[in-house]
Order: C-alpha cells, then sequence, then structure tokens
C-alpha cells in the first residue's frame, strides 16, 4: 500500500521589532520651580511702599479735613497792635556826638478772636530812625483773653554809646529839633490757647511805621502796625 505524503504545515509568520527612533524619545517630565530670591525682595519693597504711600496720603487729607473744619470752627485770626503815645522825654545828641534818648511808649494788643486765647512772652522794643538806633526798652508777658484789649506801656531808652557821623542827615535833623520818622519793633513770642490745647510758641514781629519825632514831642496819627509770624524751615525764615 502506498503511502501518503502529506504537505508540511506552514512556519507561523515571523514579527519582527520595529527600528529604534532617532533620536530616543525622552519621558516628560514636570520643570523643577526654584523661586527668585532677588524677584521676591522687589515685590516685597513695592508692596510696602504702596502701603507706605496710601497710609502718608490718608493722613495728609484726614489733617486737612481736620485742619478746615477747625478753621470753620473757630475763625482764627492774628492778634492786633496799635501805637497809642509815644511821649519824648529825652531827644538830643551830646557834644562827643553820641544820642541821648529817652521815650514813653504805649501800644494796645488786641484779640479779635472769640474762642482763642494768646499768651505773649516776654517782648524786645526796639525804635530806629533809618539805621540810626534810638534806643531799647521791653514788655512783660502777658495773656490776651478772648476778645480782649491790653495796653502796653515802656520806656525806651538808648544807652549813650551810639555815636552820629557828622556826614549823617539825621544829625543835623535832631540838632534842629526837626522830626524825624520812627520806626518802632517788638519781638516776642505768642502761643495760642484753644479750649484746652495749647500751641507751640511761634515767634512774631510788630513792626510800626509813621510814628514822627522831635525833641519836642512826637506824632502817632499816621502810625500803622503789621504783625508778621516768624517761621523757621530749614535756614530760611518766612
Amino acid at each position: 500500500m502506498a503511502e501518503k505524503i502529506y504537505p508540511a504545515s506552514k512556519p507561523p509568520p515571523q514579527t519582527t521589532a520595529p527600528p529604534p527612533s532617532f533620536p530616543p524619545t525622552k519621558p516628560l517630565t514636570r520643570p523643577v520651580y526654584r523661586p527668585n530670591p532677588r524677584r521676591n525682595r522687589r515685590s516685597c519693597c513695592c508692596s510696602i511702599c504702596l502701603i507706605l504711600t496710601v497710609t502718608i496720603t490718608v493722613l495728609i487729607f484726614l489733617l486737612a479735613v481736620a485742619a478746615a473744619i477747625s478753621y470753620v470752627i473757630y475763625r482764627p485770626h492774628r492778634p492786633t497792635f496799635s501805637v497809642t503815645s509815644l511821649h519824648v522825654t529825652s531827644f538830643n545828641m551830646t557834644s562827643s556826638n553820641k544820642l541821648n534818648t529817652k521815650f514813653n511808649l504805649t501800644l494796645t494788643a488786641r484779640n479779635p478772636n472769640k474762642r482763642i486765647v494768646y499768651v505773649m512772652d516776654h517782648a524786645d522794643v526796639t525804635l530806629s530812625s533809618k539805621k540810626l538806633h534810638l534806643g531799647d526798652g521791653t514788655f512783660t508777658p502777658f495773656t490776651m483773653g478772648k476778645k480782649n484789649t491790653t495796653t502796653l506801656r515802656t520806656v525806651v531808652t538808648s544807652s549813650g554809646d551810639e555815636v552820629v557821623d557828622d556826614d549823617d542827615v539825621l544829625k543835623g535833623e535832631i540838632k534842629s529839633r526837626k522830626s524825624v520818622e520812627v520806626k518802632i519793633e517788638v519781638e516776642t513770642k505768642i502761643r495760642a490757647k484753644i479750649g484746652g490745647v495749647k500751641t507751640k510758641k511761634v515767634p512774631v514781629r510788630v513792626s510800626c511805621d509813621g510814628v514822627k519825632a522831635s525833641a519836642t514831642g512826637a506824632s502817632v496819627s499816621g502810625a500803622k502796625c503789621k504783625v508778621d509770624l516768624r517761621i523757621k524751615i530749614w535756614k530760611w525764615t518766612i
């Protein structure tokens, strides 16, 4: 009996691995965050500056509002001064061209405020004519009450050391008993009291012009006084 020959079974298909990709892919990784210390410092400084600016702005606004309310309520006015009289006791020159003067000066101080009290310190009084010094005096400290009028009196005298030059025009006017222009200046410090609040002392200068004096008398009918606050900012006085 003939032997049957069966065909051999087909071998299983062979799979080949895909070639490697080029360049090889890397696994995805998250970037590591590293804080920048300089940037943090800058942001912190900016925040602090912003807070300070806002705070200062708010404080200035509140102070302005408080000042405006106080002004509306109290209506502050400076004290006023006027020359009441100037009596000449002595106004002549010695043989050695030295000035010999003595004046009795009376000023009137008024406080026009209804709710403010002024307290004036010791005051220095000076009389002069052009550049010629005529004498010095003082006012004692006093208080100007609300809507108050105070009379101030002092004696102004020269020390006898003031020598008048021969070519000075005032020398001939004084010797001839002519009237000369006299300027009165008062240097002092004033503090204000508003209720229970006291302000700091503020330097004040009172200047009075329009006074005429001679050896025979004086005239104050044309006298006018102004009050200047001597506020010092750094090296300047305004």
